[in-house]
């Protein structure tokens, strides 16, 4: 069975690497019938924050990235850590080590000196027929895993392919601190082992921990799961992703007017793409993602390519669930007789929800202010005459707004008849309507509004000659 994990530490918020791991991770275990888990790495106790916490487990319902059963936390499984320590102790897999802090600044500094790549000198490692120092008083030892000193470590790489470590690479590294609490690599092997996981998916920032992991596999006498790791997101000019780029808390998303799938649909093809295609719905990413297909090189950040991607799946969305998003952001529209209208129109100019709001509100809104670009431009010695014959024909038409084509079967003889070119009724119109020239199809806007609306609107322009004070 595939079982896979994402194992998040609450210092920070969720940015997009990590939810893009999460989502290769959750549609591995999905896409075989699998189990996906969620675990949350928080032995750091002194750096671990409420408010992350809250903010991952936020991200995951949001994105419906649901997980298998309860989530797990480092910091509730302390016993089982040192139980396995214990064993390691036992075996003669583990060991103590006395030397103090100021022995190792020694050793270092003068391994330094002569060039030589820091590493632990084994001084405390037992060895047939070797005598250990004393031990002295006043220090609490760690405990150090016995790593291998001739060969290789070597593992095949799901993304990277075979992948090998020379021996020296490894020290006798530590398991455990002088104050009994586990390291990251032994917690993190253990915890795999025990939930079973036979896929890892992760970044390849991770890459270097992998021998040491290995090293505690071999040590426990248990396989290690199947490795892919994952490269970085870079921003366009290849370097890291930094918050400006898009490297934010995955919630911010949400506020910026981003949906969900928009969102996931983007970072399955920041580095995995089935040939051409661009938009995945959750069932074709099931069907066709395979970690093997990961790219080797770093992906690069697109703004525009997520900003494309969420305007599609606006259009796509149902006005019933547009409707609902938009709550989120002040915006309700459930006692808008003309909601639907509204929507269709609307949604299809808008890039986020945020967007899609001031759209809308463009419409609904009477306009204060009158966009003064366009006033320049559009507004001429006979533009207030134009408005008030057309006025005066939407008055005498008021049947015509019970439809769009009714309108514009109006409105196209009279702008024939004047002799006129459709921006020297339409754009003054837009301004009057909506303080705007980029609003959309005034015939739209004439049948949303309705007729009574349309005549308070472009009296009160007529009245202000399409001045601000």
């Amino acid at each position: 069975m595939v079982v896979t994990r994402f194992a998040p530490s609450p210092t920070g918020y969720l940015h997009i690497g990590g939810l893009r791991t999460a989502l290769y991770s959750y549609l591995w275990a999905r896409k075989n019938s699998g189990v996906f888990r969620l675990r949350i790495e928080d032995t750091d106790l002194a750096r671990n924050s409420e408010d992350a916490l809250k903010a991952i487990i936020e991200a995951f319902d949001w994105v419906g990235l649901s997980y298998d059963k309860e989530v797990e936390y480092q910091s509730k499984r302390t016993e089982i850590y040192k139980e396995y320590i214990n064993k390691l102790l036992q075996s003669g897999n583990a060991y103590r080590c006395y030397m103090s802090k100021d022995e190792l600044d020694r050793l270092r500094a003068s391994q330094e000196a002569n060039k030589q790549t820091p590493r632990y000198d084994g001084t405390w490692r037992p060895e047939e027929g070797k005598i250990l120092p004393e031990i002295p008083e006043g220090i609490e030892p760690v405990i150090r895993i016995k790593a291998p000193t001739t060969g290789e470590i070597r593992f095949m790489d799901g993304v990277k392919g075979d992948i090998k470590f020379d021996a020296s690479f490894v020290d006798d590294f530590v398991i455990a601190r002088s104050n009994g609490m586990p390291t990251y690599n032994f917690v993190v092997t253990i915890d795999d082992m025990l939930m079973q996981m036979s896929d890892v998916i992760r970044g390849d920032d991770h890459l270097s921990n992998t021998p040491k992991q290995i090293v505690i596999y071999n040590a426990l006498g248990v396989k290690h799961p199947n490795f892919y790791h994952v490269p970085m997101i870079n921003n366009p000019e290849g370097k890291k992703l930094s918050k400006r780029d898009g490297a934010m808390d995955v919630m911010e998303y949400k506020r910026l007017g981003y949906l969900p799938e928009a969102l996931l649909n983007f970072l399955v093809r920041l580095g995995w793409s089935n040939k051409d295609q661009e938009i995945f719905s959750m069932d074709e990413m099931l069907e066709f993602f395979d970690p093997k297909n990961i790219n080797r090189s770093a992906s690069a950040y697109n703004a525009e390519k997520l900003l494309w991607l969420n305007s599609e799946y606006i259009k796509n969305a149902s006005n019933d669930r547009l409707e609902k998003e938009l709550k989120f952001f002040d915006l309700d529209l459930s006692n808008c007789s003309k909601k639907e209208d509204i929507l269709n129109l609307s949604k299809q100019r808008a890039n986020t929800l945020i967007e899609l709001k001031s759209s809308i509100l463009l419409i609904l809104n009477e306009p204060n202010s009158y966009e003064e670009a366009g006033v320049n431009k559009f507004v001429k010695e006979d533009t207030i005459e134009i408005l008030k014959d057309y006025l005066a024909l939407l008055e005498r038409n008021q049947d015509s707004f019970s439809s769009i084509e009714a309108l514009e079967s109006l409105t196209k003889p009279f702008i024939s008849d004047k002799g006129l070119k459709f921006p020297q009724i339409f754009q003054p119109i837009r301004l009057a309507l909506t303080g705007s020239t980029q609003a959309p199809s005034v015939y739209d806007i004439l049948f949303i509004l309705g007729f009574d609306e349309v005549n308070k609107r472009v009296l009160k322009t007529l009245e202000k000659n399409f001045k601000n004070s």
